[in-house]
């Protein structure tokens, strides 16, 4: 049924709604699997730990507020799959850091459901598919394969930014400016900075710096 509260809301913008909440979804599942990788008792590195499930739950607020501006809007949710994460094993944590970094373009995805069911767009939600891998190696590893799951979320959401203001609706250009792409840049800059302190100690060879930067760094921020 159409939306009786549905204005100035183009179905390509709705339809971009829906790809971005199953983006942002898509990164939530990616750092669970990091969080859950890096409390296991054969890895136990309890500040990457903490760093990513606090990621994975960011961007599973993303996604909600997606849903809610979908429903805002007028639009309709159309969920899709969430596939599973490229890895379960996620190397040092340097490594997770940088696979953190790409993921952090996934947290947004809930404010974007919000924007649509505001704007009375309708959401169609697409499958998650799950993380790549399973195992996520060094800290190090698990940090760059962050960083470029951020980068990714990053481009849909300028993308999505671009499809609105082609479409001439201001309302969800705010909305993007004042949720999510401020909120990107400095994800990526922190994952960044993370990769960068891990490399600068050597950290996927020296196991010590890779458990003090956990311990002093992430861990004390908890």
């Amino acid at each position: 049924m159409e939306s009786q509260v549905r204005q100035n809301y183009h179905r390509d913008s709705e339809a971009a709604i829906n790809r971005m909440v199953n983006i942002e979804l898509s990164a939530s599942y990616t750092y669970t699997s990091m969080a859950f990788y890096f409390s296991r008792d054969d890895v136990a590195l309890k500040g990457f730990a903490h760093f990513f499930k606090e990621n994975s739950d960011e961007e599973k607020e993303h996604a909600e507020k997606l849903l809610s501006f979908q429903n805002k809007r007028g639009g309709r949710i159309f969920l899709q799959d969430v596939k599973k994460p490229e890895r379960d094993e996620w190397g040092s944590g340097l490594e997770a850091m940088q696979c953190a970094l790409q993921l952090e373009k996934k947290e947004h995805a809930e404010k974007l459901l919000c924007f649509q069911n505001k704007r009375g767009g309708r959401i169609f939600l697409q499958d998650v598919k799950k993380p790549e891998r399973d195992e996520w190696g060094s800290g190090l590893e698990a940090m760059q394969c962050a960083l470029q799951l951020e980068k990714n979320v990053n481009q849909a959401l300028l993308d999505l930014h671009k499809l609105a203001s082609e479409h001439g609706d201001p309302h969800m250009c705010d909305f993007l400016e004042t949720h999510y792409l401020n909120e990107q840049v400095e994800a990526i800059k922190k994952l960044g900075d993370h990769i960068t302190n891990l490399t600068r100690m050597d950290a996927n060879k020296n196991k010590m710096a890779e458990y003090l930067f956990d311990k002093h760094t992430l861990e004390g921020k908890a």
